[in-house]
């Protein structure tokens, strides 16, 4: 599918999506627990539909509506295949849980997941208990022998994916269990796991976050939730904002633990007038500049700010590069490439992008199935001297599918 975005005033009010992280990790909470729970405010996109279709075919019972979703719990697979679409989350959550059942169960995927490594997995689970075997270190992933729990070390310089998935799982193992964490990377997403568990009554010890004791045979106990709004589809119509407009993006949480929520403390670099209130953020034009950012906790900031660095006088360091490898695309490159077609001047140096302001022009574009790169594309387009067509533009259904009629809602030309 192609969208054209024609150079336009984003102005309005638009609520946030609902955060698909906090969606899956809830899906997976109200799996393993016995009995009703009902999630409000849900996230329906491609990877929160594929976190639904896994409990499902784990055993849990989902009722799903226009405003909610209720799952009867229990883990009882009812198929040994388990689909996880192309949600890294989703395989890294669902493989340990999957391993609570001991039988022998494969977790596949599609698109770019499939080139994914998991090899952290397929280690850190045998030293568990479980036996797995994954195809040379990527999907599909074969996972058989229960999970016992007991002692493993993980590197968490990829991703903190993993680690979430064992911490979700290991408090129903029948053994007490102890993590060790090298170079974790992500922190803010553990706390949003840690939330969760804490609110299915679920207890972890964190020890600075290199060391995780959890206390085995947990029960799960079931309880309502409501999904924060997402910091990340947040960012991108604060973004638009910035670059030609104004936008007021309510149904947030100013004090969540979501890292991509930094998106207001980069848009101040930039110079962007900047509004907060009780649940919602205000971000308007004003005289941008370059500016210096650490996004190594953050990286789904990348396609947003290099959108906006494009419009900044001057030359804008986006810190945190190398956590754009193992995405979507490789997305520091396409990134590059990408932008670079609408005469986006943008260079990777090691850990750093370096981003300078320039005329932007009109352009086709290619998101390569990834939904931020298709996302960063079209708000580029808003300041730009002629529309910038989007090939492959459906690819924001991973994250954030009314993405384009919120766009629109807004005033921008979306055709």
């Amino acid at each position: 599918m192609k969208k054209s975005i024609s150079p336009s005033e984003a102005r309005g009010t638009q609520a946030a999506p609902a955060s698909k992280s906090e969606m899956q990790r809830a899906v997976a909470a109200a799996l393993i627990a016995n009995g009703r729970t009902t999630i409000t405010n849900p996230s329906f996109c491609d990877d929160s539909r594929a976190a639904l279709g896994i409990a499902e075919a784990l055993g849990a019972a989902v009722h799903v509506s226009s405003d909610r979703v209720i799952i009867d719990g229990g883990i009882n697979p009812a198929v040994s295949v388990l689909d996880c679409g192309e949600s890294g989350l989703g395989v890294r959550m669902f493989t340990p849980i999957a391993a609570l059942t001991g039988r022998q169960m494969t977790l596949t995927g599609r698109g770019s997941l499939l080139k994914r490594p998991v090899s952290t997995i397929e280690e850190s689970l045998s030293d568990l208990g479980a036996s797995v075997k994954s195809q040379n270190g990527f999907l599909p992933i074969e996972v058989s022998s229960k999970l016992k729990g007991g002692s493993t070390v993980i590197d968490g310089s990829l991703s903190s994916q993993f680690l979430t998935g064992l911490l979700m799982a290991l408090p129903s193992a029948e053994e007490d269990s102890l993590i060790s964490v090298n170079n974790l990377q992500s922190r803010q997403y553990i706390d949003i796991t840690l939330k969760v568990l804490n609110h299915f009554s679920v207890s972890v010890e964190n020890s600075n976050y290199n060391l995780f004791k959890i206390r085995g045979r947990q029960a799960f106990v079931p309880a309502d939730i409501c999904i924060e709004g997402d910091w990340s589809g947040a960012a991108f119509l604060l973004c638009a904002g910035a670059i030609r407009g104004q936008v007021r993006v309510t149904g947030l949480n100013n004090l969540s633990l979501q890292p991509d929520r930094r998106i207001v403390d980069a848009l101040r670099l930039a110079g962007a007038d900047i509004t907060e209130g009780e649940g919602y953020v205000t971000a308007a034009h004003s005289t941008l500049k370059g500016f210096e950012f650490d996004a190594a906790e953050c990286p789904d900031l990348f396609p947003p700010l290099a959108a906006l660095a494009m419009y900044c006088e001057g030359t804008t360091l986006l810190r945190g590069a190398r956590r754009l490898t193992h995405k979507e695309s490789d997305r520091g490159a396409v990134i590059k490439n990408e932008l670079g077609r609408l005469n986006g001047n943008i260079e990777l140096d090691g850990d750093c992008m370096v981003i300078k302001g320039s005329r932007v022009t009109g352009g086709t574009t290619d998101s390569h199935g990834d939904h931020r790169i298709a996302m960063a594309c079209a708000i580029a387009a808003l300041g730009a001297e002629g529309p910038v067509v989007i090939d492959h533009a459906e690819s924001i259904d991973k994250s954030y599918h009314e993405f384009y009629e919120h766009l629109a809602a807004l005033g921008v030309n979306v055709q």
